[in-house]
């Protein structure tokens, strides 16, 4: 007896959650022994590639990515987005224990809030119709709902770029936020098209003849240009404690609005069915935000800072549908970044030593 899709897609998405949450501490682990062991700077003299541990965090964080991936040709977008907030609540978990991390009264309410906001969403997401082509799809793709929604997405996400951008980019974040989550809802269903092109072609079925597949695959390389630029300015110019709980909720409303054009997911379901689901996602909402609202490590240093900048990208790249591309892009500024706010904690280690 096989598993249903929705609960392979299931499966997927938690243990993408695990990976991520774990790459992430993995790869601080192998930075950190990068320092200790060459000194200097781990990232200027590219030492940490000598580093098992941080080709162990690499290697876990592409897996991690790669189920993601699969997890949306399996399951609905609606239940695999919100789940990403699963590797939120694996790297706080676990940098507590292996980085020395606090996580405090406020990070544990915002851990238990995450896992009771997703149980809830895994119990009552509703299902999506049973794709058997890529060319389904688009033509779910091309109804007029749909269709309303891309075309409004693209003319505000244009709006954005090059009108208001240019003035208000670098004093308000939401508007990196904003075009970051619109064009990422529609890569999600992108990735969608693709992905469920490759579990079809996998079954005996090649999808690789249909123009469709290319359009999905084009459409996703599209749009994670756009999310990469803006994601990066959002992340240079802004807090990553603020800039982590906003675009997560921003780009889970997107999305979710953009599934339930696409493919009409509550029309079947019960009026209980939607309400636990909304209820679901604000139980996670609020999570996030309490687990990014305290964040320091047990001595005070810039140490912690420095675990939240790195961390946070690879959190928030899991929300992506093009999480992996992003973050292997994103991985020489968070060297960076790691190497700039480690610099006192290595300079206090030597100090001592001496």
């Amino acid at each position: 007896m096989t598993l249903e899709n929705k609960y392979v897609g299931l499966i997927l998405a938690l243990s993408s959650s695990f990976l991520i949450g774990t790459s992430f501490i993995i790869t601080k682990l192998g930075l950190l022994d990068a320092a200790r062991t060459h000194g200097g700077s781990a990232g200027e003299s590219y030492s940490y590639l000598q580093n098992h541990k941080w080709w162990a965090g690499m290697v876990t964080m592409v897996l991690g990515e790669v189920a993601n991936f699969l997890a949306y040709a399996y399951a609905p977008a609606i239940l695999v987005t919100p789940l990403g907030a699963g590797s939120v609540v694996v790297s706080a978990v676990l940098a507590s224990f292996f980085l020395k991390e606090e996580l405090g009264p406020e990070g544990k309410v915002g851990a238990a809030l995450c896992i009771i906001g997703s149980v809830v969403i895994i119990l009552h997401a509703p299902a999506e119709p049973d794709i058997k082509t890529v060319d389904e799809i688009l033509a779910f793709a091309l109804q007029p709902a749909f269709l309303i929604y891309m075309i409004l997405v693209a003319v505000v996400s244009l709006t954005l770029i090059y009108k208001v951008a240019p003035i208000w980019g670098k004093r308000s974040m939401m508007v990196y936020i904003s075009i970051c989550s619109l064009v990422g809802s529609v890569s999600v269903m992108a990735v969608k098209g693709f992905g469920t092109a490759m579990r079809v072609t996998f079954t005996g079925d090649n999808q690789f003849v249909y123009p469709s597949t290319y359009v999905f695959l084009l459409t996703v390389i599209g749009c994670a240009m756009v999310q990469l630029n803006y994601f990066n300015k959002a992340l240079d110019l802004f807090s990553t404690n603020r800039v982590t709980p906003i675009y997560y909720v921003f780009f889970s409303t997107a999305t979710i609005i953009a599934s339930v054009l696409l493919f009409k997911g509550f029309s079947q379901a019960s009026a209980r069915d939607v309400v636990s689901m909304f209820c679901g996602f604000l139980t996670i909402f609020v999570g996030v935000f309490q687990l990014n609202s305290h964040k320091q490590s047990p001595s005070g240093h810039a140490g912690g800072a420095s675990m939240d900048k790195f961390g946070g990208s690879s959190r928030r790249n899991s929300l992506s549908a093009a999480g992996l591309a992003t973050a292997l892009v994103n991985e020489a500024q968070l060297l960076k970044t790691f190497d700039e706010e480690s610099a006192p904690l290595r300079e206090t280690d030597h100090d001592d030593s001496d």
